[in-house]
């Protein structure tokens, strides 16, 4: 009799030690997981740093452009 209850008693701490054994067992599957999501780009990653590159690219040629009229426009006034 006493051994049932002890075996009653102990049962709801086995599950503090399962959950705790299997979050060590999958620990180092997770870390592996988190590192690949690091390191590797994804597909909207890559079209936000592509869109995020052809803004800078059309602002840089704008002001080139800019700078580049109002250069024409000085010379021509120049020549005035």
């Amino acid at each position: 009799m006493r051994r049932a209850w002890m075996v009653l008693a102990v049962t709801p701490l086995t599950g503090g030690c399962v959950s705790t054994v299997w979050n060590v067992a999958t620990a180092p599957v997770r870390a592996g997981a988190q590192v690949v999501d690091w390191t590797t780009t994804s597909q909207s990653e890559a079209d936000r740093n592509y869109g995020r590159k052809m803004r800078k690219k059309e602002a840089r040629e704008g002001r080139e452009l800019r700078k580049e009229e109002a250069r024409r426009r000085r010379e021509r006034r120049d020549d005035d």
